[in-house]
């Protein structure tokens, strides 16, 4: 009986050294939606993170492929940072304070790439690129051609008011644009860029806000 034992043992301790040499050797799996561990999400700008269960969290990880409203918020975004781009143009030539001008020198730091990232991501997915006279009704912030000509009108402090006027609202518009397809868009690399525009454009808003209060 010893001897029994000890051959049927064998390859039993065999089978259990091979699974464990599988094991230290396959590379760890993502979290599966059946797991028990609960997780924490990082909240957008302005929101608390939120702990999702493990149902939620195997939805809520961003998708790598573009809808609708993916599309939608680029092509409309291009539009929206072309116009800041040519209100910020202005600013060296026209602008009383040093202030507003390095501001204006920020907003063309930050807004050409996203330009330029927007174009590629567009031509990537073969979808239209917005030329440079594309409508723009009903896009939330933007300025009207005829407050356009008033800046181009406009110098020293002047220009001042209005351009922080115009370009506050201009910045709200693109943070209310941000919230929309961060709430319907599926894709991470513009959720990324959704955020970002977020966080940006608010930083600049205060700092307008602080140079409007000491005109």
């Amino acid at each position: 009986m010893r001897g029994a034992l000890i051959v049927i043992a064998g390859p039993v301790i065999g089978v259990v050294l091979a699974l464990s040499g599988c094991s230290s050797s396959t590379p760890p799996q993502a979290p599966r939606a059946d797991s028990t561990a609960p997780m924490i999400a990082p909240g957008r700008p302005g929101e608390q993170a939120k702990t999702l269960s493990p149902a939620e969290a195997a939805t809520a990880v961003p998708s790598p492929t573009a809808n609708a409203a993916d599309v939608k918020y680029v092509q409309d975004m291009i539009v929206h940072h072309r116009q800041a781009l040519d209100m910020a143009l202005l600013a060296p030539n026209r602008a009383d304070s040093a202030r507003l001008k390095s501001l204006a020198d920020r907003i063309k730091a930050a807004q050409g790439p996203e330009i330029q990232f927007m174009t590629s991501w567009l031509r990537e997915l073969d979808q239209k690129v917005p030329d440079h006279h594309a409508a723009h009704e009903g896009m939330p912030g933007m300025a009207t051609p005829q407050q356009l000509e008033a800046l181009k009108a406009a110098t020293g402090k002047d220009f001042d008011r209005l351009f922080l006027q115009l370009m506050i609202n201009h910045h709200l518009g693109a943070i209310e644009m941000s919230k929309q397809v961060l709430t319907n868009g599926s894709h991470i690399r513009i959720e990324e860029l959704a955020s970002d525009v977020s966080v940006t454009q608010g930083a600049e808003i205060r700092r307008m806000q602080e140079m409007q209060a000491a005109l």
